[in-house]
This record gives structure tokens, C-alpha cells and sequence, in this order.
């Protein structure tokens, strides 16, 4: 860490019982959580619903910590001789921390959000940039208020860039993460339906994910896709910075349900627009031609967006056809399980990722079956998005669908899916993964796609015995 105590007086004065340590030293590696605290640590107890981390001061005391942040509205008592600052809110304090850091380091920061391909991004990102040096990026689900400063404190004068995923819960979090982050670079992958039930409509969502470009260097650019009228009118009440617009031919953008827009701006283009080849997997952009590491045109566009980031940052773009990309678990995974092909998607679902995953699965050779289970989140939208995307699923001349239902939608869906020649709909992961094997033939492709709260992995070691 090459922040030292006298760094933070600028943030909150002196602190309490300051003449017990050195104000020239180091403050040490930051800890949140006293399971894994060390000796020499600083520690910010973080306060949630369910949990206070002031419980534990007396012991992380006694473990060793250098001194700590306390908040104004903790009323316990404070280990006697511990240097510490009062401030109004931990979290934000945390906050402060972690953009100091970010600024000491002077690293590019690339920030991500949208409705779906927010990973698949970030790890294409990750992935190009790997030959400059060690990319720190978010790991797993760190795209919150915590795990956003927690990812940016891990960074070292040895890293090359940082690649940060911002994942948003309500108006004003991403606001606060970018706070936090100032980018330099901002993607929008798209504006969907996921989270409809928090925000209300596609214009709250388009808000809440433009708020990416709030703390946006001023020399810093958006990148945004072409065609989505509601985001670009949104972006530009916010952001009077660069926007590039990237497009793929002949890929329209209605699958988000950007066709029931009725804003239009004139006058813009694409900066870029690429080809795309899917029956050989490949991309064309900038003259040069790339295979795509993941295959669907959805995984198309986040590539592209990969690309552009490379391109913004004044890198050559040759020589990247050799990646050596690793998606993390339930998110773009083919399996090849001896006698199936199992597209596992069973990480998170909305309705645009699930259309884009069906049209992918109906592109393999052989039969096609799914296991999809109920999309969260989606509020008064529900039984409509639910239907929308079932009704696609039978239209797409799937063999058999399997619904995981965990709410409402399961007497609509049951009719919808009964034209299919094989359908059932079914409570748990287990249960799904015995009514699906009755259907298969070796050969057959299956997705396994649904909200987290499912857990739909679960059915995967049935299909590989």
C-alpha cells in the first residue's frame, strides 16, 4: 500500500490517538473482515443489514491492527489507545481510500456496466490488454460498493491497467462507483429489461447505467452501441464528453427491446462498424480479421466493444487472434460431456440474454433442449418478458424446455411450452436434470440458463454421469 497515515489527514485530520503510531508510515493492507485480518492491518469496519463490523474491534485490537476508521454512529466502546478517525460512513470512507490509491497509481481504469455481458467483457478487456502487463480486474462478483474499492486497492506499481465491472442495484450506485474509480475509459454494453421490477422502466435503467460516465475523466470516452436512441439521448444530458458508437452490420439492437423507443437523434453514425461471419466464427474490424473466442452474435458485439477499448488506448490491434480466454463458472461455457453439449449459462438470466442464448444453442448441429428457470427482478413486466422469451423458445423449433419456476409464471409458461414435443415444469435443479435426461440422445445440445437464486448448475453433474 503506498498510502502513509499523513495521506488520510487530508481526508478527516488527525486522527485519535495519533502520537501512538508514525504518520510517515505506511497505513498497511487494508482488512473489512476480521476472519482473514493480520497484524499491521488498517481496519474499516463495515456496517450492513445483517451484520456490524464494529462487533469485532476488540479483537481485530488485539490481533494488531495499526489503527482503524469508526463510525460517527457507533455508540460501543473503543479499545483504549487505538489510533482511529470518526467519520460519517465507513463504506464511503472505504471509498475515499481506494480512489486515493487509484490515483497514486496512475493506471488506466476501464469501466464496465450494462444490463447483460458485463463479464464476458470485462474478460475479453482483460484478455487483450494481457500482453502490457498483469490487468487487475474484478473477481466474481466484486462489481458492488465493496468489491469495487476492494478490487482497486489490489492494485501494485506492477499492474499495467485496471478492468472494473459495475453492477447496479438502484439509481446512484454506479454514480458512487464511478466516484470511487474515475475511468478512463466507460463502456455501456447495453440498457435491457434485467432489473425492470427495481427501476421501472428501460429510461430509469438507461439513467441508473449512464451514471458510469459521473466521475469520467474529462478526456475520457463512452463507449456505447449504435442504434439506442433512449441510451444516446440519456448519455447526452449527462456526459459532453467523447461517445463512440460501435455497430455491427446487419445486427439490429430490438432484442433489448430498444423497437419501443420513440426518441430519435439524428445525425450520428457509428464510429465503428465491423462484419461479422458466424458460420465461420469470424469479425472484421478495422481492416483486420479475428476470430471470435466466444461464438453468438451478443459475444460478437461485447468483442467489439473489446476491440474499441484496445484501439482508444493507442494499441496495436494485430496479433490478438491467439486468446487464451478463461469465462468463469455458469457464464459462456460450451462443455462437451461425452455423449452432450451443454451451453452453460446458469449464472444469471434476463430476457435478452436468454433470446441470445437460445439462438445460439439452435445454431449447433442436432436436436436442442433447455433447462431455464424463472427470470428475477423483472416486476409487473414478469408474466409478459416471461412469455416473450418462452414464445421465442417454441418458435425457435426447440426439442423440449424444462422450466425451473419459482413464482407465477409457471401456469402461462406451462401452456406456451406444451406445443413443444417434450415439456415440464418443476420446482428444483434436480428435478429438471431427471425430466431432461428421460428426453436426450447422445448428441443433443442442452442450455441451462436462470436466475441465481436457482442455481441451476446443479443439473450439470446429472448430465455429465
Amino acid at each position: 500500500m503506498d498510502i502513509v497515515f499523513k495521506d488520510l489527514i487530508k481526508l478527516w485530520g488527525k486522527p485519535i490517538n495519533h502520537e501512538k503510531i508514525d504518520l510517515n508510515l505506511p497505513i498497511g493492507l487494508i482488512s473489512t473482515d476480521t476472519r482473514t485480518i493480520e497484524r499491521g492491518n488498517f481496519f474499516i469496519p463495515l456496517v450492513g443489514n445483517r451484520f456490524d463490523g464494529h462487533d469485532f474491534l476488540d479483537m481485530a485490537f488485539d490481533i494488531g491492527i495499526q489503527a482503524a476508521i469508526i463510525s460517527e454512529n457507533f455508540n460501543g466502546s473503543i479499545p483504549l489507545g487505538l489510533p482511529h478517525w470518526v467519520v460519517p460512513n465507513t463504506l464511503y470512507a472505504y471509498q475515499q481510500i481506494a480512489l486515493l490509491h487509484r490515483r497514486n497509481l496512475n493506471l488506466p481504469v476501464i469501466a464496465i456496466t450494462g444490463s447483460v455481458g458485463k463479464t464476458t467483457t470485462r474478460e475479453l478487456i482483460r484478455t487483450l490488454l494481457s500482453s502490457l502487463g498483469e490487468i487487475v480486474s474484478s473477481n466474481d462478483n466484486e462489481n458492488n460498493d465493496i468489491g469495487v474499492p476492494k478490487t482497486l486497492l489490489r492494485g501494485t506499481v506492477k499492474d499495467a491497467a485496471y478492468v472494473i465491472e459495475m453492477g447496479m442495484r438502484g439509481l446512484g450506485q454506479i454514480e458512487r462507483l464511478s466516484r470511487c474509480s474515475e475511468p478512463d475509459i466507460a463502456i455501456i454494453t447495453n440498457v435491457g429489461q434485467a432489473h425492470i421490477g427495481i427501476l421501472g422502466s428501460r429510461e430509469n435503467i438507461a439513467k441508473a447505467k449512464s451514471e458510469i460516465t459521473a466521475n469520467l475523466k474529462s478526456d475520457g470516452v463512452v463507449i456505447i452501441p449504435f442504434g439506442d436512441n433512449l441510451l444516446e439521448k440519456i448519455i447526452r444530458e449527462k456526459w459532453s464528453g467523447r461517445i463512440i458508437r460501435v455497430a455491427i452490420k446487419d445486427f439490429s439492437l430490438n432484442w433489448l427491446g430498444c423497437d419501443d423507443d420513440h426518441i430519435v437523434v439524428k445525425d450520428i453514425e457509428p464510429d465503428y462498424v465491423s462484419q461479422i461471419d458466424m458460420q465461420n466464427n469470424l469479425i472484421f474490424f478495422e481492416g483486420i480479421k479475428f476470430k471470435l473466442p466466444l461464438e453468438g452474435k451478443h459475444n460478437a458485439m461485447n468483442f467489439l466493444m473489446a476491440l474499441t477499448v484496445v484501439t482508444e488506448l493507442g494499441l496495436s490491434i494485430k496479433n490478438l487472434n491467439k486468446l487464451n480466454l478463461k469465462m468463469p463458472m455458469g457464464r459462456n461455457r460450451l462443455v462437451h460431456c461425452g455423449k452432450f453439449l451443454i451451453l452453460d449459462e446458469s449464472y444469471n438470466a434476463s430476457p435478452e440474454s436468454v433470446i441470445a442464448s437460445l439462438e445460439l444453442l439452435v445454431s449447433k448441429p442436432g436436436r436442442h433442449f433447455a433447462v431455464l428457470g424463472t427470470m428475477l427482478e423483472l416486476g409487473s413486466e414478469s408474466i409478459s418478458l416471461h412469455q416473450k422469451v418462452f414464445q421465442r423458445a417454441v418458435e425457435l423449433g426447440l426439442m423440449g424446455i424444462v422450466f425451473v419456476s419459482c413464482g407465477e409464471e409457471s401456469n402461462i409458461i406451462k401452456k406456451i411450452i406444451k406445443e413443444l414435443p417434450n415439456h415440464d415444469v418443476v420446482s428444483t435443479p434436480e428435478d429438471a436434470a431427471k425430466s431432461i435426461l428421460s428426453w436426450l440422445s447422445p448428441g443433443d445440445n442442452i442450455l441451462i440458463k436462470g436466475s441465481r437464486k436457482l442455481e441451476l448448475e446443479k443439473v450439470l453433474p446429472y448430465l455429465r454421469q
